[in-house]
């Protein structure tokens, strides 16, 4: 479908700064040098006795570094909670984090790092599918189990029986979307601006085209933008000719938010709809009141009054200040189940910690309760939120 500190982590991100359609096996790209943070080196690998060491490959820098930074942060809350409870088998848990830069070619090589040089037992990461797709074929060739939080491509699973996510995938985030536009909005026409550079963007695309038009709808034209464009006005002029009721915009927030106040100043006042890739406080920023009425699928709202979820925004609040979105629980919630399977788990060994993970059901997560089905998705629901008033609040629950 889709899409920007740590005292308690025993490494850093790198200090330099810094989601693809499968259609054929994808080679991991070349493994660039990738550097801990100056003045923070990263462990040496810990003894069976000492602490378990997993790691993290996440955008902490580049155009996704929101994601990156939210996923980070419910990662950190994961392992403090645990640690805090006795750790697992008696150790505690701590993570070498890797910056990735938003860019497939660091996450491919800090994955190698993690796996070949610190000896991680896991691996999680990354938001971005693009990324993830770099990272799942290392870490099946070397028996790594990894868990995605919020990669939503269903190419990235398909790398191998280690690689899981915890998070619902694009053909189902399509539908939902095109299912509300229809069905509740009542359009009978949209349009659609895509990424061709991001694997999310072009999954949601296909998705949404195709359910919108089973359901009686009419998708009047697509147009296509490129990651790192700053100007839509040539594809948005074209779309405002075809006077559509609605506009999906699959892609990220540091796209949307321009996308949109440029529509906006070319009178295209077509309602809004996107993916999960638009949750970020970035989004207001960039877009301000041209997103006022949009419409996004999304994993969690903060709304939800379960104490579950409510705890974790509680204590999310008193650690790093501000309301976390999704991509923060969904960062909660990987840490957590790659937790539970290591306290299940006979051993740390990558067989047996891919077993349990296989094995999630029912588990309570703060996005949804999750089970992984057998192609290692999480079989889960999802949200329909709409901005208003510069937040974004609940309107639907949509059930698999």
């Amino acid at each position: 479908m889709r899409s920007i500190l740590l005292s308690a982590f025993a490494a850093l991100a790198v200090a330099t700064l810094g989601c693809e359609k499968k259609t054929a096996p994808v080679e991991p790209p070349k493994p660039a040098d990738v550097k801990p943070l100056e003045g923070k080196p990263a462990p040496a690998p810990a003894a069976d006795t000492g602490d378990i060491i997993i790691g993290e490959v996440g955008s902490l820098t580049g155009s996704e570094a929101a994601f990156g930074i939210s996923t980070r942060n419910g990662i950190e809350l994961a392992l403090e909670d645990a640690n805090a409870a006795g750790g697992v088998k008696g150790r505690k848990v701590k993570v070498i984090v890797y910056d990735d830069q938003s860019k497939p070619e660091e996450a491919a090589s800090a994955t190698t790092r993690l796996i070949t040089q610190d000896k991680v037992k896991l691996v999680l990461g990354e938001v971005a599918s693009s990324n993830s797709l770099a990272m799942a074929p290392i870490c099946q060739d070397n028996k790594i189990p990894m868990i995605s939080p919020s990669s939503t491509n269903p190419s990235v699973t398909e790398k191998g029986d280690y690689i899981f996510r915890v998070c619902f995938i694009d053909p189902f985030q399509g539908f939902v979307m095109a299912k509300y536009a229809r069905e509740e909005l009542k359009f009978k026409n949209v349009a659609i601006l895509k990424d061709v550079k991001s694997a999310y963007s072009v999954g949601l695309t296909e998705v949404f085209e195709r359910k919108f038009a089973e359901m009686g709808g009419k998708v009047l034209g697509i147009e296509s933008y490129a990651k790192g464009d700053t100007d839509f006005r040539s594809q948005l002029t074209a779309i405002k000719k075809l006077k559509p009721e609605g506009l999906y915009v699959p892609g990220y927030y540091n796209d949307v938010g321009i996308i949109a106040r440029q529509a906006r100043e070319l009178g295209l006042k077509t309602v809004m709809m996107g993916g999960d890739g638009w949750d970020s406080e970035k989004l207001f920023e960039l877009g301000g009141k041209a997103i006022e009425g949009s419409f996004v699928s999304n994993h969690y709202s903060p709304e939800d009054p379960s104490p579950q979820v409510q705890n974790f925004i509680s204590k999310y609040k008193g650690k790093f200040g501000g309301v976390p979105d999704s991509l923060a629980a969904l960062g909660y919630d990987a840490a957590n189940v790659a937790i539970e399977a290591m306290k299940r788990a006979p051993d740390l060994s990558g067989p047996a910690l891919r077993d349990e993970i296989a094995k999630t059901k029912d588990f309570p997560g703060v996005a949804g309760t999750i089970s992984m089905n057998e192609k290692r998705d999480a079989v889960k629901p999802a949200v329909v939120l709409q901005v208003v008033d510069g937040k974004f609040k609940y309107v639907a629950t949509v059930k698999p």
